[in-house]
């Protein structure tokens, strides 16, 4: 989720992001015009735990990774991805069922990444209730300098990657009715992949505690406009985060 918040007309050259630049995406159609990772970027470089050195494998998957949910947030057609196995590729998010890509990209990347079993009620964040546009909207929005990740450890090279990560951004807006804090929000957790000969993704599952980014998120006071939210969908009466 290593997201931006801005857009620009032309797609500029990437250090982080090897498929997002030049000839490679002249005819690339995008959910929210071509993204710009200038904003993100400076606050990786500011706060990464770890340098990789070029060309090390760390470094690959880092850049992979990094690619990879570049398309899944922002490409628009399944067909102008290149770091995926589009024929193969499916997700799994915490021991859940596998979600096809075609899934994925009719939901949008945070409702794919915050699939939950909680029933209905108890979910802070409903992925169900929306859109690949709403999502990104309330997260741009939170994060508005974007959400960082980097690699911590590489616990196995290709053809099945495992890899621990850390993403991290700064609440500086609001989300869900909440009050921006300031604050740093972080989720670690890690990751397997299975990568084809050409290093596209097969199959990708993440295993991670998403609570500890909607808590984060919903740590603020209530602003008042929301106060009168009594929907049973609403994250302002969520059990399980009351004393956050």
């Amino acid at each position: 989720m290593d997201t931006s918040s801005g857009s620009e007309a032309v797609v500029k050259g990437d250090k982080y992001r090897s498929h997002i630049l030049g000839e490679g995406e002249k005819n690339t159609k995008w959910k929210f015009g071509a993204p710009s990772y200038d904003v993100v970027n400076k606050l990786f470089e500011e706060e990464r735990s770890k340098e990789w050195p070029k060309g090390s494998l760390e470094e690959t998957v880092q850049n992979l990774v990094k690619t990879f949910e570049m398309e899944l947030f922002h490409k628009a057609r399944p067909e102008d991805y290149k770091t995926i196995n589009t024929q193969k590729f499916r997700l799994i998010i915490n021991g859940g069922r596998p979600i096809s890509l075609e899934e994925v990209a009719k939901v949008g990347g945070y409702n794919a990444f915050l699939q939950s079993s909680l029933p209905d009620r108890l979910r802070a964040y409903d992925p169900s209730t929306e859109t690949s546009e709403s999502s990104h909207h309330a997260f741009g929005t939170a994060f508005p300098r974007g959400f960082a990740l980097e690699i911590l450890q590489v616990f196995s090279g290709p053809p099945v990657v495992a890899y621990k990560f850390r993403h991290w951004g700064y609440m500086e807006g609001p989300f869900k009715g909440h009050a921006p804090t300031g604050e740093r929000v972080e989720l670690y957790g890690v990751s397997i992949v299975e990568v084809d000969k050409s290093m596209r993704i097969e199959k990708l599952e993440f295993i991670y505690d998403a609570a500890e980014l909607l808590a984060g998120l919903l740590k603020g006071p209530v602003l008042k406009e929301f106060e009168s939210d009594t929907s049973p969908k609403s994250s302002l009466h969520c059990p399980f985060l009351k004393e956050v």
